[in-house]
C-alpha cells in the first residue's frame, strides 16, 4: 500500500481532480442509463407495449458504455494508490503514515485541498482537521 504525505496528496490533486470530476459525471450518466433500463424492463413486464428488440439493445449498450467509462476512470484513479470511497460525490482517501499508524487523508470533490484525515475505521463522519 502506497502512503502519502499531505503535501504529496495535495500535489496529486492537480492530476486527480479532473478525473474525479469526470468520474462523478459518468457515474451520474450510468445511474440514468440504469434507470432507463429499469423503466424499460418494467414496461416489458407489463406486456411490453410497443417495445422493439432494438429498444432493448440500445438501452443495454448505453448501460454497458457508461459502466465501462466508470470502470476506466476508477482504474486510473486507483492506479495512483488512492482509495475511492464514494463515486457519487467524488470522495477519495489517501493512506498516510501518521505517528507510526496508517490513517487516511480525506478529500471530497469541491474542496480546494486536503484538509482532513480520519482513522481507518472511522470514515467520512470521523474526519478531523489536519
Amino acid at each position: 500500500m502506497r502512503t502519502f504525505t499531505p503535501d504529496e496528496a495535495n500535489a496529486l490533486l492537480a492530476e486527480l481532480r479532473p478525473l474525479v470530476e469526470r468520474l462523478v459525471d459518468r457515474k451520474h450518466r450510468l445511474d440514468e442509463a440504469e434507470e432507463g433500463r429499469r423503466g424499460l424492463l418494467a414496461r416489458i413486464g407489463a406486456n411490453g407495449g410497443d417495445i422493439t428488440p432494438s429498444d432493448v439493445a440500445e438501452v443495454t449498450q448505453r448501460v454497458e458504455r457508461a459502466a465501462e467509462a466508470v470502470d476506466a476512470l476508477v482504474a486510473d484513479i486507483r492506479a495512483h494508490g488512492v482509495q475511492i470511497k464514494d463515486l457519487d460525490v467524488g470522495l477519495l482517501d489517501f493512506p498516510w503514515m501518521r505517528d507510526g499508524e496508517v490513517v487516511l487523508l480525506c478529500w471530497r470533490l469541491g474542496e480546494e485541498e486536503i484538509g482532513y484525515w480520519h482513522g481507518m475505521d472511522e470514515g467520512y463522519a470521523g474526519r478531523k482537521p489536519l
